[in-house]
């Protein structure tokens, strides 16, 4: 029976470690994304059930934002002191339970605090998940961080189509919300089993500040693209069901389907990831698949067949499927920086873009149209195309072309 206490910097048990769990790590993904497209499938279903308009969903948003930017403010020392097993699995938990209050809340006042929370837990949770998959992926010496990204991505598929589906049965939103946080919160808790041990690191001493400072140098600049990024990409997550069916006309089921294609396109994309990161430079792809995002939601943007809105969101998703992953890897290779600290700093500054992109396009989506605001995407695709040449990290890291093996 494989054993949890090996030491993970040694010699071939340190591989049999990394085997046994990968796909630990890609179940993590794979919940965090299914839930994340539970509450996108359920925007509507929230704005009607409150009888709020799209400023104050955006403003509901920003809570969550307002939220996720705490959490992964404090995120590198929690992980540092606890370990991402550890905090993956409380923090999985807890997200996985929110998702079922959606709808029980008293009033929209009570609905923000939830989403103030829920944002909380949630980027503890991305920052632990991803720093146990960099881990993997510096001690395996071959890029993996797309591929666990994937898998983010087809739960998120996984999510929107079961979402539909049980619209369209007729089950009630609560039923649904209820099944799915418990089975997630299951898979969450059964797959923190297999992570790799708890590790003590610096950060873990009690005379080390595990206060949070803002990224400077290498980090800030990875900071600054992975926000362009967010903002273009969590606007899909946050909007593209009900640009669907409150643009389009599509009844609600039907929309579902615009974060479905999104996720499906951004997983089939990430699973080929790894092979095209060790093939060509970061800044190169960055570039490429900014470009095609922009494109990609311009057709959206300018179509008024459903049918071909979705074939456009699954560009975006194509587009965007290996930003994030190639800046995050970048991040936890950042010499002098630990990865979970590395990872944390330019988290904060992607959920800053996160937490400024919903409202954002809300407030806009307000005094214009939903359409008008969603040209925001193409702004900040075209801008993270602009400046992807920061994007390189440095030699010799897993996943650059410069590292040994990757030729």
């Amino acid at each position: 029976m494989q054993r949890d206490d090996v030491d993970i910097g040694a010699g071939h048990a340190a591989v049999t470690v990394a085997s046994g769990t990968r796909w630990a790590s890609r179940a993590q993904f794979f919940c965090s994304g299914f839930i994340f497209a539970t509450w996108g499938v359920h925007i509507p279903t929230v704005k009607a059930h409150y009888a709020i308009d799209e400023a104050q969903l955006g403003f509901a948003m920003l809570a969550a934002g307002i939220g996720a930017l705490l959490g992964v403010s404090r995120a590198g020392g929690l992980i540092g002191r606890h370990g991402a097993r550890s905090i993956t699995r409380v923090c999985g938990i807890v997200y996985a339970l929110l998702i079922a209050l959606l709808t029980v809340m008293p009033n929209y006042a009570a609905l923000l605090v939830l989403l103030a929370l829920f944002g909380i837990v949630t980027s503890v949770f991305d920052v632990a998940i991803n720093t146990e998959a960099a881990a993997l992926e510096q001690h395996s010496g071959r890029p993996l961080m797309s591929g666990m990204h994937g898998m983010f991505s087809l739960g998120g598929m996984a999510g929107a189509l079961t979402g539909g589906a049980a619209l369209a049965a007729g089950l009630a939103p609560q039923q649904h919300l209820l099944l799915v946080a418990v089975a997630m919160a299951l898979a969450i808790a059964i797959a923190a089993l297999r992570m790799l041990p708890t590790t003590v690191t610096a950060t873990s001493s009690p005379d080390k500040d595990d206060g949070f400072r803002l990224p400077r140098g290498a980090l800030a600049v990875l900071g600054a693209l992975a926000a362009l990024g967010l903002i273009a990409e969590g606007a899909i997550y946050d909007w593209s069901v009900l640009y669907l069916q409150q643009e389009l006309g599509s009844p609600q089921q039907q929309a579902a389907l615009a974060y479905g294609s999104f996720s499906a396109a951004m997983a089939a994309t990430r699973f080929g990831g790894d092979a095209l990161r060790a093939r060509f430079r970061p800044s190169t792809l960055v570039r490429a698949s900014a470009l095609l995002a922009a494109a990609a939601m311009a057709l959206v943007l300018f179509t008024s067949t459903p049918w071909i809105a979705l074939v456009g969101f699954a560009g975006v998703g194509v587009g965007f499927a290996n930003v994030v992953p190639i800046l995050f890897a970048a991040s936890a290779q950042v010499p002098g920086v630990e990865p979970a600290r590395g990872i944390a700093s330019v988290s904060a500054a992607a959920y800053l873009g996160f937490m400024a992109g919903p409202p954002m396009i809300g407030f806009l989506a307000r005094v214009s149209s939903l359409t008008t605001a969603l040209c925001v995407v193409v702004a900040f695709a075209l801008a993270l195309a602009a400046a992807a040449g920061q994007a390189n990290p440095r030699q010799g890291s897993p996943g650059s072309p410069e590292s040994p093996g990757n030729s």
